[in-house]
């Protein structure tokens, strides 16, 4: 189990963390023995380290077009600090969108920015208590540390707030984490997913940032190969502390995929100006793309979807993509990388990613310089 408490002087925490010492060794004695299964261990594998900092990728990805489509500008201005001096996107531009649309994609911009933070709250000293409790002994380990964690007051009108403090969970505080790699964010990248999807060129070519059906459309694109990979990652993942950070990611971004596909879905049956192809077929056609760059069998749908995929094998309408008990698809690393360089091959950098994606995970698939 561990405690935390706030930092004021060395002095009183010393004070404090003597007391809750002696407060836990005395209760330490009325601890049943089925705590003795129990393993508190804040240490993160190296192989956690390497699956949590490979979502970076998409997540820069996304954190930087959603605030350039919303706002016309990117993490540069919004949180310089997090690109940790990577280069800034190309092609990138403000989307014509909307009230309502832009609404949603700036909140989605700013939860992208809070998958990224690299702040706590302030710091706290833990003290982390490890407890064996069988054979009828009791070993105590203590570690005291500083960590940064963050504050918030509940309640209250003004007054009468009580002050809480919890870690919060997010990649960089987690992990170190690397550089924004360079990102291809241009019409010209989205308009070469749009033809490869389709098999011959759209006209005029396809612009994300021209309407706010098109960036919806491009929207499509990102955020549910992201949560497919949480969904891959999660039971490779050792740490307490890991699982936690990814299923906090993972419900998040399946909620923006939902989002996406519950807004494109009410337009299902719209055909898509100057096309005349249909929103659902371009969404049918980016999932059967995924699915041939991913080189994994099926583990993306379209919204409107033969019978025997949809919920149950009943349904034809397929608002949320899912197998066929409607559990979320996976990813490996390998497969996203296929994707989001459009090339169909790991070892081939392009797409959204000219140089490549960062981490031990895609560099390794690099071809050596």
């Amino acid at each position: 189990m561990a405690l935390s408490i706030p930092t004021t002087s060395m002095a009183t925490t010393t004070t404090t963390t003597a007391a809750v010492i002696s407060s836990i060794l005395l209760l330490l004695l009325f601890l049943p023995t089925s705590y003795c299964s129990e393993n508190y261990n804040s240490a993160i594998p190296g192989s956690d380290i390497d699956l949590l900092e490979f979502p970076l990728n998409l997540e820069y990805l996304e954190a930087e077009f959603f605030l350039w489509g919303s706002l016309g500008y990117g993490l540069d201005s919004i949180a310089p600090n997090l690109t940790m001096g990577g280069p800034p996107p190309v092609g990138t531009t403000k989307a014509r969108l909307d009230p309502f649309t832009k609404d949603v994609i700036l909140q989605f911009a700013f939860q992208e920015v809070g998958h990224l933070s690299d702040e706590g709250g302030g710091s706290v000293v833990v003290v982390v208590v490890l407890v064996v409790g069988c054979g009828g002994r009791i070993v105590v380990a203590v570690v005291v540390g500083v960590v940064e964690w963050q504050r918030k007051w509940w309640g209250g009108d003004g007054g009468g707030g009580v002050e809480g403090w919890w870690r919060r969970w997010a990649i960089k505080n987690t992990v170190r984490g690397f550089p924004r790699p360079l990102l291809n964010l241009s019409a010209e990248a989205f308009g070469n997913v749009m033809n490869s999807a389709f098999g011959r060129a759209l006209k005029p070519a396809f612009d994300p940032y021209a309407n706010e059906l098109n960036f919806l459309l491009a929207s499509y694109v990102i955020p549910y190969v992201g949560l497919t990979g949480y969904v891959g990652a999660n039971p490779k993942l050792q740490s307490p502390i890991s699982k936690r950070l990814v299923a906090g990611l993972l419900a998040v971004e399946s909620g923006q995929d939902a989002v996406i596909r519950g807004l494109l879905y009410e337009r299902a049956r719209e055909k898509v100006t100057p096309y005349e192809i249909t929103v659902a077929e371009f969404t049918d056609r980016i999932s059967e793309l995924r699915n041939k760059l991913g080189s994994a069998g099926v583990k993306d749908e379209g919204l409107i979807v033969p019978t025997f995929q949809g919920a149950e094998g009943k349904l034809r309408g397929n608002v949320l993509a899912g197998d066929q008990n409607s559990v979320g698809y996976d990813r490996t690393p390998e497969e996203i990388l296929r994707i989001i360089y459009s090339s169909g091959d790991e070892h081939v950098p392009g797409g959204f990613y000219p140089k490549g994606a960062d981490g031990r995970i895609a560099k390794s698939h690099l071809p050596s310089a």
